[in-house]
């Protein structure tokens, strides 16, 4: 007797390894492996360190130094070989996608089974054209758009017009995460409170602002430290501030971890002051670890994650005093605190990675 077929997806990403939309992509491809799902993952840059499950097409391998017109051809006909073999149900690409006429040409010559296209930040330049009429040209007919947050779907509905976007938020990994923090080294040489982010020069984690806030609460006088683990062009001119204030014994800066888990897990609490977000995954991270969180109600992500006074404090975007005075409470009042460090991991178990992927499997139609 004939077996049934599995249901083939492919996973198209920039990568597996740095970023939240790449940990997305590897966690749901553990996820559908998990449910017998036959899983590939396509990756343009060969930069791969997240732990994956199924198949790999590495097209980064084939890049070569001078990335010319015919290297791009060639990357281009492998992908669409690829898929023209696999015969996948469904694809879904999690790429940033900034090059209107090559997405345009993807949508249209390389995938060839139903597609979705993944939006991860609220900045929506990044996934979608400016131009209306062409966003709706590559992706008015694709399977549907996922945003990660309902403000961004509304964004992109009132944006572009398009009638196929629906929100499915990303996945926290709890027990990955736990896993983690239990196995890592206990960072317990100072109390300190926790951002992490990179420092790149279009500044949205804003660490300016947060070194702002803290300097003017009352956590440097108490001795409670500023750990920000991050990289980035800006790092230089951040010392720079934190030296300027004379905070270089209260303010620590460290490089990414490989188990930020463990710096998460033995932080007082989280601190975020994004210019703008998606779905921050260090909150969710940070309320997975047992930390409260602290954050701008920034555009987008904070709001659905954070229930205020419950698991931690929403601050009036960008408004440097209040966050300086949340800083303060949350370290001052010590009922507050203990509530939301006790309702910090339970609240988060609606972005649980079995909750997630079922709602992917129903929004695929895929019968599990």
């Amino acid at each position: 007797m004939l077996q049934p077929r599995k249901t083939k997806i492919c996973l198209v990403g920039d990568a597996l390894s740095g970023g939240g939309a790449e940990r997305v992509h590897a966690f749901l491809s553990n996820y559908f492996v998990s449910k017998d799902i036959d899983v590939h993952n396509a990756v343009v840059q060969d930069n791969v360190s997240y732990n994956f499950s199924g198949e790999l097409l590495n097209l980064g391998l084939l890049k070569n130094r001078s990335n010319g017109v015919f290297n791009k051809l060639k990357r281009f006909w492998v992908l669409r070989s690829y898929i023209k073999k696999h015969k996948f149900d469904y694809i879904i690409d999690f790429r940033m996608r900034t090059k209107p006429v090559q997405d345009l040409l993807i949508a249209r010559l390389v995938y060839t089974a139903p597609s979705i296209y993944t939006v991860h930040s609220s900045f929506i330049n990044w996934y979608m054209p400016q131009q209306s009429w062409l966003t709706r040209i590559i992706y008015g007919n694709a399977y549907g758009v996922v945003s990660i947050t309902h403000k961004m779907k509304e964004l992109i509905e009132s944006t572009h017009g398009l009638k196929n976007v629906a929100t499915i938020y990303n996945p926290v990994n709890i027990d990955y995460i736990e896993k983690k923090y239990m196995e890592g080294t206990e960072t317990n040489e100072f109390k300190y409170i926790l951002s992490v982010g990179s420092m790149h020069d279009h500044n949205v984690k804003q660490f300016d602002k947060l070194i702002e806030a803290y300097s003017n609460s009352m956590l440097p006088e108490n001795n409670i430290k500023l750990l920000i683990l991050g990289e980035g062009s800006q790092r230089n001119k951040l010392e720079n501030i934190v030296k300027n204030k004379g905070l270089n014994d209260k303010i620590v800066f460290k490089s990414f971890q490989e188990n930020p888990y463990v710096y998460m897990r033995n932080a007082l609490f989280y601190v975020l002051s994004s210019k703008f977000e998606g779905l921050p995954m260090v909150l969710l991270e940070s309320l997975a670890c047992g930390i409260p969180v602290v954050a701008f109600d920034c555009f987008t992500g904070p709001s659905e994650i954070i229930v205020d006074k419950e698991n931690g404090l929403l601050i009036d975007n960008q408004n440097v005093q209040k966050l300086t005075e949340g800083i303060n409470l949350m370290f001052e009042d010590e009922k507050l605190y203990i509530n939301c460090k006790q309702n910090s991991s339970a609240s988060i178990e609606k972005f649980s990675l079995e909750n997630i992927g079922s709602q992917w499997l129903h929004y695929l139609k895929i019968d599990n």
